[in-house]
């Protein structure tokens, strides 16, 4: 049997002219709802990407650093996850971004809605007027989804 996803249908409601940012690690679909909160209408108005990101093997050192102590034994370092700090990275570019389209535009609202993981990274990059324009944060990745699907998964009753 096919595996399937089931996301639970949400009744948000998005102001005309608010803004839907549906991202993860690699993407950032930035949507505006062209409707009403009763009949939403998103269209997508731009999509960031992040940059390619070899594996780690191929961005590190052949061997992890040493620390050599004085009164131990010398002791590895754990070589950086460069993956994580390109999503880090990634994280930042896509808040300005948003900070950037709010000191512009001045949207009604934003809706969030990224994995966990890139939920807490935007979180951590948001400042205190940012962050109170924000309607709901969504802890789903809807990225691979058509933009009509994103719209009925958050909107219908």
């Amino acid at each position: 049997m096919p595996h399937t996803l089931e996301i639970k249908i949400m009744n948000l409601r998005i102001p005309h002219d608010g803004w839907v940012i549906v991202c993860d690690a690699r993407k950032a679909i930035f949507l505006r709802n062209e409707g009403d909160a009763a009949f939403p209408n998103l269209k997508v108005e731009q999509v960031n990407e992040a940059p390619a990101n070899p594996s780690n093997v191929e961005q590190g050192a052949d061997r992890p650093g040493r620390v050599q102590n004085a009164i131990a034994p010398t002791s590895a370092i754990d070589a950086p996850d460069w993956h994580e700090l390109a999503e880090a990275h990634f994280a930042r570019d896509t808040i300005e971004a948003i900070e950037a389209l709010h000191r512009t535009r001045r949207p009604p609202g934003f809706v969030l809605v990224a994995p966990p993981r890139m939920l807490a990274a935007l979180r951590e990059n948001l400042d205190g007027e940012l962050r109170s324009s924000i309607i709901a944060e969504i802890h789903k990745d809807l990225t691979k989804h058509p933009v009509h699907e994103i719209e009925r998964l958050l909107c219908s009753a």
